[in-house]
């Protein structure tokens, strides 16, 4: 197997437990509210929207790592989406899912 499409493997099978463990649904018989009086639940609220929050990211970063695992297969992995350029090494090294060049990723969407 390609080293880059085994690190990114290893890399999704970490992010997909982390996002399992996250979305896990709350024991059987364990009650979920959020109290009758303001203030009342305050501190599980604020988790909950972190929680989905990491949740949507962790997603995301999966989607990206699935795209960087299919331009491993079709030999296209390192080369910009935006512009057909080579993705440097050091921003591959730090983003291994990264799917832009540096001056395409910093460009005004």
């Amino acid at each position: 197997m390609d080293p880059i499409a085994q690190a990114l493997g290893i890399r999704r099978a970490d992010l997909q437990t982390e996002l399992d463990r996250l979305t896990e649904p709350p024991e059987e018989g364990v009650s979920v509210g959020f109290g009758k009086r303001v203030g009342d639940g305050t501190t599980e609220a604020v988790e909950r929207l972190a929680t989905t929050a990491t949740a949507r990211s962790i997603a995301a970063s999966i989607k990206d790592i699935d795209s960087a695992l299919l331009k491993v297969e079709a030999g296209t992995y390192g080369i910009c989406d935006s512009c057909g350029k080579p993705i440097g090494e050091t921003r591959l090294e730090a983003l291994p899912a990264s799917t832009l060049c540096v001056s395409c990723a910093s460009r005004p969407k």
